[in-house]
């Protein structure tokens, strides 16, 4: 069944989420699916011990891939009580993999210094489509800062382009940030041909000007954003 589309806003929303797991079971990744990000996966993550975690996991099989390919403890949290239960049940005999009903804005059973990387594929996005966006998402960003170890890394892949993304990401935390791009799927779900090397970093001046440079106006990619965890979070 399908839902239709619904108000960008609702996406912000967890009644949404539990209302479309609940009719849409089949499991969608979105933005890019792992064999395509692996390359930069391997590059700051490169040790198959370290212990990632994934917030907005929905239904993918991101994670499933990522143990796959030899991660041996991938934590997965979601809003949606709907989609953690029924990953519970598909994932029961991968004790690599765990599901978590837990908000990204409020994850204070994890210690601080948890993790050596989270991942974050289109759940910023969801928050900054809700009400009291801005809000909501600095305190997801500082939740993800606080959970991670020093020198650890949030990989971020959205749609928002620098102009709409480092000024977030640099008023919130301290984070050393390097910028990667991947083109969007195309048709059949394989992204085409690279206009640049994954994991060669795109040059970031301030405001994001150099990327128009490199890129050209308006390009169809998505954005990965790799933020180091450094220091202390802002005031």
């Amino acid at each position: 069944m399908t839902l239709g589309t619904p108000p960008t806003q609702a996406y912000g929303e967890p009644w949404y989420w539990d209302n479309r797991y609940a009719h849409e079971s089949a499991p969608f990744d979105w933005y890019q699916k792992y064999p395509a990000l692996a390359p930069l996966v391997h590059l700051y993550v490169p040790h198959r011990h370290q212990r990632i975690l994934v917030v907005g996991c929905g239904n993918s099989v991101f994670s499933e891939d990522m143990v796959n390919d030899g991660y041996e403890d991938v934590v997965n949290v979601d809003i949606s009580s709907v989609v953690i239960e029924a990953m519970q049940t598909k994932y029961s005999n991968r004790q690599q993999l765990k599901y978590i009903k837990m908000d990204a804005r409020d994850m204070s059973p994890f210690q601080a210094g948890s993790f050596d990387a989270v991942i974050d594929k289109g759940t910023l996005d969801s928050i900054l489509c809700g009400n009291n966006s801005r809000q909501n998402a600095t305190q997801m960003l500082e939740e993800v800062w606080r959970v991670l170890k020093d020198k650890g890394v949030y990989i971020l892949i959205t749609y928002g382009a620098p102009v709409y993304r480092l000024g977030l990401l640099k008023e919130s935390c301290i984070w050393s940030i390097k910028l990667h791009v991947i083109v969007k799927f195309g048709p059949e779900g394989s992204s085409e041909q690279p206009i640049r090397e994954l994991t060669n970093p795109v040059p970031l001046e301030e405001g994001g000007s150099s990327v128009e440079d490199v890129l050209g106006k308006n390009p169809d990619v998505h954005y990965i954003y790799v933020c180091t965890k450094e220091a202390k979070a802002k005031e």
